[in-house]
């Protein structure tokens, strides 16, 4: 193998282990179908925001002989017009809840409100963090132990938010930001039935 290989190849290893540990693999925070749109690296320094994601339930819209998915009904103008809206959220990790947040202002969809949102931040037995941003009817309590999968909150809209969805952010012990990858097994699809 020549010198170039052996460096390109040293090159592919370094930057392979070097993005290996900075993602967590979290469980599905819906039972239902949503989509995320990503916080791309940069788009927010603060811890939580950083690399995160915003995911919105979608539900079927039908009209005569098409049906498609889309986030809400009518023109989305009410926090109840939307499919996600009060749905449950899940718990994206077996681990042990530090940090809640609560904001009780509703917004209207479309308009937000200046603060911070209503959150429940978990950490793992590794020592990473997840944050789960814009919740409401938070249904579990700080030092409280969490199974992966379980109900922790309903699906709000406050804080710096437009809609009803749910914001992740996760960072390591360090307070640096980490990428959120889904368990694809946990996506249970249940409204496709």
């Amino acid at each position: 193998m020549s010198i170039k290989a052996k460096l390109l190849l040293l090159v592919i290893l370094f930057t392979f282990n070097s993005y290996a540990g900075t993602s967590i693999k979290i469980h599905a925070i819906h039972k239902e179908t949503f989509a995320c749109t990503e916080h791309w690296d940069g788009q927010f320094k603060y811890v939580g925001d950083a690399l995160g994601t915003d995911c919105v339930i979608g539900g079927w819209y039908e009209d005569d002989k098409r049906l498609f998915q889309r986030s809400f009904t009518n023109n989305g103008f009410k926090n109840e017009d939307w499919f996600g809206f009060k749905k449950n959220v899940l718990a994206p990790c077996d681990c042990t809840v530090t940090t809640i947040q609560i904001n009780p202002i509703t917004n209207q969809p479309g308009v937000m409100t200046p603060g911070r949102a209503s959150s429940i931040t978990f950490k793992t037995k590794e020592g990473l963090s997840v944050l789960l941003a814009h919740v409401r009817e938070v249904a579990v309590k700080e030092g409280e132990t969490v199974k992966r999968g379980a109900v922790v909150a309903k699906v709000g809209n406050n804080g710096y938010s437009r809609n009803p969805h749910i914001h992740i952010g996760a960072w390591d012990e360090e307070g640096k930001p980490i990428q959120i990858q889904f368990d694809q097994s946990t996506l249970a699809l249940i409204d496709r039935e």
